[in-house]
């Protein structure tokens, strides 16, 4: 059963009549302790939380992990989404099993010291070097304790098949499929409270054929999984579906059999009225990007029609090299300040990012386990402080982690367990990880220059 941990008094909390503190036995919530209570349960164990804001973990809908291999790289720089993609292409055909561990550490550790507790990477990624790809990010989040949900991403359209990617990262149909089927029996866990989970994701319109989108759905039918891709991030990719497929980016997706509550997809910005009607109709899940969206200059998600028609909306960081960071607290920032400028402060109100990055972020993935803290949930906590100068002169806890620009986690907790103390992740040395990386980032580079 394990230790119940009375954590107590926090300074401010995401959740209702839990003003005194919440218990936590094993890896769940089992009491919230109203204001001015104690707990009901006996409990072996008390955590002071009253310098801190406690909020659930956030939760990262869409990454790529190996990109923090290329952040700030030269040949990518001041570029829109397709000649972006091109350029990183060439340099990301070198990547090997070593470069995709490290990466893959790095980002975790980065997302999990900036509060997420939850992370969902996009890898579409397989040159020859690197079939293994996912089962190595397995062992790594393992490792970690963190909760993952990893994408079995694919190209299959290269450029000599009017595709946008060279065929040096393509891959034949059936091998993506054969490896689905694997990683899906060998990881995917669907009991409550599961760490590691499995959806397919096909990279994109403009990376994949109609063939590998419908084949996909039916796998991810068969085994209840989720299904996830980029759409309607630019106007490049609503032409290309136009001139490639006849049809606009949603008809496409009703075409392939994916238009269902069981897809989510990053970005989704460029929707007309009739296509979020649809979207949300069948409660389809959008990961909206903002940081990204503003570097490559691809739009502004409309979040709130969206979420009017049905659909839900969930917070990712995307890929480091179009952020260029994996910093979870920092992005449901970018998301307010960007969709205010859409709809306004009054209507884009901190509880409504926050929301965004929990409980809608969970929903996204089809969890009902975490996201939100309540009797019953995963007990997956993040805990911030404000002792920093930003946040002096400060006066609604809540609201200063956005407004004032938190940027790191004191502590963060995972299925009961902790995993940060004092703002550094246990048994971790967090030098020599980056000097690790920062190999890898340099062995890619080379390897780039040399072919």
């Amino acid at each position: 059963m394990g230790k119940i941990i009375w954590i107590k008094s926090p300074l401010a909390i995401l959740a209702q009549n839990a003003e005194n503190g919440i218990v936590v036995v094993g890896s769940k919530i089992i009491e919230l302790v109203p204001k001015g209570a104690v707990p009901t349960s006996a409990y072996d164990e008390v955590y002071d939380a009253s310098e801190s804001v406690l909020l659930p973990g956030l939760i990262n809908t869409h990454h790529h992990f190996y990109q923090t291999l290329t952040r700030a790289h030269p040949d990518a720089l001041n570029k829109e989404l397709f000649p972006w993609l091109t350029s990183l292409y060439k340099v990301w055909t070198n990547l090997d099993e070593a470069m995709i561990y490290h990466s893959t550490k790095l980002a975790l550790t980065e997302l999990l010291l900036s509060g997420c507790t939850t992370a969902s990477d996009h890898h579409y990624v397989f040159s020859k070097n690197l079939e293994n790809a996912i089962d190595i990010q397995v062992e790594v989040a393992q490792a970690l304790g963190m909760r993952v949900v990893l994408t079995r991403g694919s190209m299959s359209l290269g450029q000599d098949d009017g595709g946008l990617p060279p065929q040096s990262v393509v891959q034949d149909e059936q091998s993506i499929l054969d490896d689905s089927s694997r990683l899906i029996k060998a990881y995917h866990e669907t009991h409550p409270g599961a760490m590691t989970q499995i959806a397919l994701a096909p990279c994109s319109p403009f990376s994949v054929s109609t063939e590998l989108m419908k084949e996909s759905a039916k796998i991810a039918k068969e085994h209840d999984l989720c299904l996830h891709t980029h759409l309607a991030e630019t106007i490049d990719e609503e032409n290309f579906c136009l001139e490639k497929f006849g049809m606009r980016t949603v008809d496409y997706l009703d075409h392939v059999g994916w238009l269902h509550d069981k897809t989510w997809l990053a970005h989704g910005i460029h929707f007309n009225d009739e296509e979020i009607h649809r979207l949300g109709v069948a409660k389809v899940g959008i990961a909206h990007c903002p940081t990204s969206n503003m570097m490559l200059a691809s739009g502004i998600c409309k979040t709130l029609d969206l979420e009017k028609a049905g659909a839900i909306i969930g917070i990712g960081v995307d890929g480091s090299a179009s952020n260029d960071g994996s910093n979870m607290i920092t992005e449901v920032r970018m998301a307010m300040y960007l969709q205010r400028l859409k709809y306004g402060s009054s209507k884009i109100t901190h509880q409504k990012a926050f929301e965004w990055a929990t409980k809608g972020s969970a929903q996204i993935l089809r969890r009902d386990d975490i996201g939100e803290i309540a009797v019953g949930k995963e007990a997956d906590l993040a805990f911030f402080k404000l002792d920093e100068l930003r946040f002096s002169g400060s006066h609604d806890p809540l609201a200063a982690l956005l407004l004032c620009g938190a940027t790191k986690a004191d502590r963060v907790m995972i299925a009961g367990k902790w995993k940060v103390i004092d703002g550094k992740v246990l048994e971790m040395d967090i030098g020599q990880m980056m000097a690790q990386h920062t190999a890898q980032s340099k062995r890619l580079y080379n390897a780039a220059l040399n072919n």
